[in-house]
């Protein structure tokens, strides 16, 4: 058994060697790419431009909103409800760089459609929670908190 084992290793060390003919004896070829072609990435010096392409939009409605007291801040909870399964990458988007617009700091609860069509399924199925937190420096003089669906809002008052 020792005989064989130390046969391949050896076999397999003086094969690593050999590239004859354009035939490659060496088995950590036999695998790989057979030629010299070199791969260029096609890429902007500037990098790609995601932020363009935000195919998320608001929920449908938005059911529920929770303010939560967290260490340092608030909790700002939210459910919504999409019009059929399969909606994901939910996310409280803040409006104006989360600055209070005359007390009021406003997010959009954005998801993203499913790739395919799904079936409408039931509420409860279909019910969607997010949640973003908001720091108490962030939040300054911020007297209500306000979250945007599609057809309607809900806000919140801090205490």
């Amino acid at each position: 058994m020792i005989f064989r084992a130390i046969a391949t290793t050896t076999l397999l060390v003086a094969l690593s060697g050999c590239s004859g003919g354009g035939v490659s004896l060496n088995p950590l070829d036999w695998f790989g790419p057979k030629s010299d072609v070199e791969l260029v990435v096609v890429e902007p010096e500037e990098g790609w431009d995601y932020s363009a392409r935000d195919y998320r939009g608001p929920i449908q409605q938005v059911t529920r909103l929770v303010v939560e007291r967290a260490s340092g801040g608030v909790l700002i909870r939210a459910e919504g409800v999409p019009p059929s399964l399969g909606y994901w990458e939910a996310d409280l988007d803040p409006e104006n760089d989360e600055n209070p617009v005359d007390g009021v700091m406003t997010y959009t609860f954005n998801v993203a459609p499913p790739p395919w069509n799904e079936p409408q399924g039931t509420v409860y199925s279909r019910t969607i929670t997010v949640a973003h937190y908001v720091s108490d420096r962030t939040l300054g003089d911020t007297r209500t908190i306000r979250v945007v669906g599609a057809t309607n809002s809900l806000t919140s008052g801090r205490r």
